[in-house]
């Protein structure tokens, strides 16, 4: 009857623990995403003296009304859509169907196929080589040089093979063989519906990536009307930062302009990502455990 006694006093100890060191975590995840609210409403002023810490001090809007008066922010939101959406659907398009097939015990030549797709995940080219591909492809200042290379990632490949192979029977694709059903009709009538979870997590996967993506236009794009909002939010803030007298504005005055919109930036970059992601929640959930089990 003791030695049961410590047992639970014990345990009690060790969830105590378990809570508080979660309880520490989650303040230190949240709290740089609330400060990073809370400054973009602030007064700047107060941001710089580290007056804001806990609650917004000079409530003002006029960081999110200097972003959005300026038509290259709207410009860069509707470009980015654009690759967006295109990418992501692409990327449904390829991944889901090699994924299915990588999956299938039958395919010839899967060892094969399996170095093929493995060896870029630790190999590349590097960055000059790149360029001179897509130099050579006539790609260069156009949407394909930003959605081409996104629309495959290897890791998403092979995070869809393992939910195919862990999630689809195999004795409901010979019973489906068996009544005569073909392999375009398997995958699209019986595989494509169960499938909806691993579809969910790639299609968000895949748009996130690409939403945040700034680098492949940084390199390959020369038009800034074809720019994204990463991009453009980028050049706002190096210019914010480095121009000076052009108005009148001082040193400091411009020091505060940057500042706030670092802040301002961000709310307005990831907002979009933040309201879609409840929808697609539930599905994330189940297909990124789902796909995360080995055969």
């Amino acid at each position: 009857m003791k030695d049961r006694k410590i047992k639970i006093s014990g345990d009690k100890i060790f969830r105590f623990l378990n809570a508080a060191f979660l309880g520490i975590m989650l303040v230190v995840v949240l709290y740089p995403l609330y400060f990073i609210v809370i400054a973009s409403i602030s007064d700047t002023d107060a941001v710089l003296a580290g007056e804001v810490v806990l609650y917004p001090v000079g409530l003002t809007l006029s960081g999110f009304q200097k972003i959005l008066e300026r038509t290259d922010i709207w410009r860069g939101y509707l470009n980015t859509i654009i690759y967006t959406l295109l990418t992501t659907v692409l990327s449904l398009v390829v991944t889901i169907p090699a994924g299915w097939a990588l999956s299938r015990k039958t395919i010839p030549g899967k060892k094969f196929l399996m170095i093929y797709f493995i060896i870029p995940m630790f190999f590349g080219g590097g960055l000059i080589p790149f360029y001179n591909v897509m130099s050579s492809l006539h790609l260069i200042n156009s949407i394909w040089a930003i959605v081409l290379p996104s629309i495959l990632s290897v890791w998403n490949l092979f995070m869809t093979r393992t939910f195919f192979s862990s999630s689809i029977p195999d004795g409901l694709i010979d019973a489906a063989r068996i009544d005569g059903a073909g392999t375009f009709y398997i995958f699209g009538t019986i595989v494509l519906p169960l499938a909806k979870a691993i579809l969910a997590v790639m299609a968000l996967y895949y748009a996130v990536g690409q939403w945040n993506s700034y680098f492949n236009a940084m390199i390959f794009l020369q038009d800034e009307e074809m720019y994204p909002l990463q991009l453009v939010l980028k050049e706002i803030l190096l210019a914010s930062e480095s121009t000076v007298g052009g108005s009148g504005e001082t040193i400091l005055e411009q020091y505060r302009l940057a500042n706030q919109l670092k802040y301002v930036s961000v709310i307005v970059s990831t907002l979009p990502i933040l309201c879609i992601y409840p929808f697609v929640q539930k599905y994330f959930n189940q297909g990124i455990m789902i796909g995360s089990l080995k055969e």
